[in-house]
């Protein structure tokens, strides 16, 4: 394949702390945090209580109505950050060579759960038509698809929670490839039910500070006791750099490198050096031609599992060792998006190169020895960056790093 340079044209969110780029953008620099009692459905006899809900969601607002009758809420967050990326004037290349990469963890989990619900305890036994349709993975990207006449290639990725990150990758592959000129890249995901809540927490991997929700997502705190569930969607808009050019199209930013590999250690526990974590990295920052020392900030992962935060700092220490830069983690704020996070994480870091502002770890307070670095804590800390590292891994063992670039480097916009 002939490597190819990659640029970002447009960018979408639908996060916890704010619908849009510009909303999202703005709660995290203002330290704003989305969780908060469940209010979806009745949590009260639940362990857990708490979780990052799409904040003033009304999908009559944003949809139309066929496709609020039709569709998850994963695939309705999907479609508005989709939507908001591409913007006013639509496809950034011809349908036949405008591609889609969805990636989500569970899909319609939700909808799944409450349908066995209503047939299981209701007399009359009838699940509609639109069941499948609104379940499957798939689904969020072809109603996209069919919403804005993208008649490229489709894939969907899932691959846990580092299913945004893979599903930029995988992007990036289809470009260079040739088979697109510009690709939708989406993340998406609303877990929200009793029976996701149920399994977390029994797993002991979900915060259980019902009483204290606003400082649940502790990300690298020594008192962190597990992640919040968040919910929402983000979308990127990946092109070759000839062709962004070729049509004046306003660049963000730069997808420098991206890797994909495994622990294979766990289901659920990631290997605790950190060393396939850290060699993810490398292969990103070998793929990106950039050096450790490059590097001026990183999105952890970081979803507040005591296991998860030490591994992936262990792998950052690897990695970086001296030339260590600025961490933060963004979940302190948004919850734990899941698919949504790998890419609405990687806008955050575009917006941080361009801002010249670093996104604060909320909630950070006391430091843990096992999670020695520099976490930014409680407010955004203004530095000029050229280059940034997202991490996303998720349960099985999946690894994801992607490197982001400033646009044009060495600009001052």
């Amino acid at each position: 394949m002939k490597e190819k340079k990659l640029v970002i044209t447009g960018m979408g969110a639908v996060t916890p702390i704010g619908i849009g780029v510009a909303a999202y953008w703005e709660s995290l620099m203002a330290g704003k945090c989305g969780v908060g009692p469940i209010t979806r459905f009745d949590a009260s006899g639940l362990a857990v209580r708490i979780a990052a809900e799409v904040e003033m969601y009304d999908p009559a607002k944003y949809l139309p109505k066929n496709l609020i009758r039709d569709s998850d809420p994963f695939m309705q967050y999907a479609y508005m950050a989709a939507s908001e990326a591409l913007g006013e004037n639509g496809l950034p290349a011809a349908p036949d060579r405008t591609g889609i990469v969805m990636g989500t963890s569970m899909g319609g989990i939700s909808t799944i759960a409450a349908t066995q619900e209503e047939l299981t305890l209701l007399t009359h036994k009838r699940v509609g038509p639109r069941f499948i349709p609104k379940v499957l993975g798939n689904v969020a990207a072809a109603q996209i698809a069919i919403h804005h006449g993208i008649q490229g290639p489709s894939l969907t990725v899932s691959t846990a929670c580092s299913s945004g990150g893979d599903a930029l990758a995988a992007a990036a592959l289809l470009l260079w490839s040739g088979e697109a000129d510009a690709v939708v890249t989406v993340g998406a995901e609303s877990i929200l039910c009793p029976l996701v809540l149920y399994s977390l927490s029994n797993a002991k991997a979900l915060s259980h500070r019902n009483d204290c929700p606003e400082l649940a997502s502790r990300p690298f705190d020594l008192h962190r006791d597990g992640f919040v569930i968040g919910e929402g969607g983000g979308a990127i808009v990946l092109e070759t750099e000839e062709h962004a050019r070729k049509r004046g199209a306003e660049i963000f930013g730069e997808l420098l490198g991206w890797a994909n590999n495994s622990d294979a250690y766990h289901v659920t526990e990631p290997r605790p050096d950190g060393t396939a974590a850290a060699a993810c990295m490398r292969r990103a920052l070998e793929r990106a031609g950039v050096q450790p020392q490059e590097v001026g900030y990183i999105n952890a992962h970081g979803t507040a599992t005591p296991l998860g935060d030490a591994a992936e700092a262990a792998a950052i220490r690897q990695v970086f060792g001296a030339f260590m830069p600025p961490v933060s983690s963004t979940k302190g704020a948004t919850g734990h998006m899941m698919g949504a996070g790998g890419i609405t994480e990687a806008i955050a870091c575009i917006l941080a190169m361009r801002e010249g502002l670093l996104p604060p770890t909320l909630h950070w307070e006391t430091p843990d020895p096992a999670c020695s670095l520099d976490c930014i804590p409680g407010r955004a800390r203004p530095c000029t960056v050229e280059i940034c590292m997202s991490n996303a891994f998720g349960f099985g063992g999946q690894n994801s790093s992607l490197v982001l670039g400033k646009y044009p480097r060495g600009s001052s916009a």
